[in-house]
């Protein structure tokens, strides 16, 4: 049997060596291991008589313990130089500025509703809304919309079954507002509407803004002062308007409304083609016909309606040149508002 002081002395040394715990590893193995040099030993006692056996027994035991300590203490030693370098490495300078955190904000056709929201219930108006998914009364017969009518076209209407379709404009809100409210009456509805329609100036998708006023007493002229009020309001600015008649089914009379070119201040550029004009809703006295539809009577009570493309507001208002640029999802386009 080798001098077991002499295998613990190298035992001690090998552990002291071990420049980290994979090669402290490999010195357990050499010594403590199923073919360790410990382990070798007692395989020896085999060669002593039954006297000697015990005692030699038990001093390879203790000098195996006494290994295993060494190499426990060894053990934390390396374990805790492992952890300090690791915090070394992975430490934060504290005084480095923070990383920043990008928030998202309002796309500019939410900003847009908001603000119109905003300007309309200052004015007295209540914002109400209906079903995307109409039905063709409200849609089309309830407006004066007659069977002949070419907005009914499969062209512009996306139809589904039994009557049903999305809805082509915002109009229908009225038609409910009315039926379910007694005049006076003012109502703003915003919301999606639906065309088959797609192109630099148009998305089968939009968004619509139609507003209602049915008293006694309203006239053209109070329609006029009104919209002069919003747009101005909206725009933030003095805004020249002017009014072209038109025809819209449910409103007699009807016109469309222009106001300046906001590029040009009105003298005539690429934005407006020249004319100084920009044209940005429609509007109108709400037909008769569509009064008695919903038991108002049209002897007494008289109302002005006009629509607008919310998604048209937003780019005269943030000078967005491509409509498709609202509906991309451009984080690049995005960034920007």
């Amino acid at each position: 049997m080798r001098s077991l002081k002499e295998i613990v002395e190298e035992a001690s040394s090998a552990a002291q060596s071990a420049a980290d715990l994979k090669a402290l590893d490999t010195v357990r193995v050499h010594y403590l291991g199923k073919k360790g040099v410990l382990t070798e030993q007692l395989k020896t006692l085999g060669q002593l008589s039954a006297e000697e056996r015990p005692a030699a027994g038990q001093k390879i035991n203790l000098a195996k313990e006494e290994v295993q300590q060494l190499l426990e203490q060894r053990h934390q030693v390396l374990l805790h130089q492992q952890n300090e370098a690791q915090l070394a490495a992975e430490a934060v300078d504290v005084t480095l500025p923070g990383r920043q955190t990008a928030f998202g904000s309002l796309h500019p056709v939410m900003k847009t509703m908001d603000d119109l929201r905003h300007i309309f219930t200052q004015m007295g108006f209540e914002c109400l809304d209906g079903p995307e998914i109409e039905d063709d009364y409200h849609n089309f017969e309830a407006l004066n919309i007659p069977s002949f009518h070419p907005a009914r076209g499969m062209h512009d209407t996306f139809y589904l079954a039994d009557q049903l379709l999305l809805r082509t404009h915002t109009s229908p809100a009225q038609i409910r507002a009315m039926k379910t409210t007694k005049p006076p009456l003012r109502m703003v509805a915003l919301g999606r509407v639906y065309r088959r329609d797609f192109d630099l100036t148009h998305t089968p998708m939009f968004h619509q803004m139609e507003c209602l006023l049915i008293d006694e007493h309203s006239s053209f002229a109070d329609l006029k002062g009104l919209l002069k009020l919003f747009l101005e309001e909206f725009f933030a600015r003095k805004i020249g308007i002017r009014f072209r008649p038109s025809y819209f089914p449910f409103t007699e009379p009807s016109a469309e409304v222009d106001i300046n070119c906001l590029s040009c201040a009105g003298k005539g550029c690429r934005i407006c083609k020249g004319s100084g004009w920009l044209e940005v809703l429609g509007c109108g006295m709400v037909h008769p016909n569509v009064l008695h539809e919903v038991g108002i009577d049209s002897g007494k009570y008289r109302g002005f309606a006009f629509g607008a493309g919310v998604d048209r507001l937003a780019m005269l208002k943030y000078g967005i040149s491509d409509l498709r640029s609202l509906f991309e999802n451009d984080i690049r386009f995005l960034n920007q508002f």
